[in-house]
């Protein structure tokens, strides 16, 4: 018989980087589960992505307290500043698009380099072809400040 699914839990955690201190220990916590567990598991999987990149997790839980974890690609636009070579800013040191996006440039990316983001993360976008995800991710660019030049 199938295990009984009690929930979904959606997170953002950074590649190789997962520790129980806010916000995966009171997540994981408050619905009964071995945070431990969950830290070691996710930084073993996450072992061939860049250590720090975000990293969306979707984490089943069951009845019996055990969870299985589904990990998608970094977002595009942290693939899209990256690409375009923007360095971390402020005091949380995060790379930051424009503050004024289609009015201000931040930084440019090149047709193939959104080709490679786009088959990067082609399972986690509701295209059917490459193309479509190309436009996707060139959206995503307009919006953080990010010019694509052909």
């Amino acid at each position: 018989m199938a295990k009984k699914i009690m929930g979904q839990l959606k997170l953002q955690v950074k590649a190789q980087q997962a520790n129980p201190s806010p916000p995966v220990g009171p997540a994981l916590g408050q619905r009964g589960l071995n945070i431990m567990a969950f830290v070691k598991e996710f930084n073993a999987k996450t072992a061939d992505i860049e250590p720090g990149a975000p990293t969306p997790v979707v984490i089943t839980y069951f009845a019996d307290k055990s969870f299985t974890l589904e990990l998608k690609t970094p977002p595009a636009s942290f693939l899209l500043k990256k690409a375009a070579g923007l360095k971390p800013q402020g005091k949380r040191a995060r790379m930051q698009g424009s503050p004024k996006p289609g009015r201000h440039v931040q930084g440019t990316v090149t047709v193939a380099q959104v080709r490679a983001i786009a088959e990067q993360k082609m399972k986690d976008l509701s295209a059917n072809d490459i193309e479509a995800a190309m436009q996707i991710i060139v959206g995503s660019a307009k919006s953080c400040g990010i010019e694509v030049k052909g």
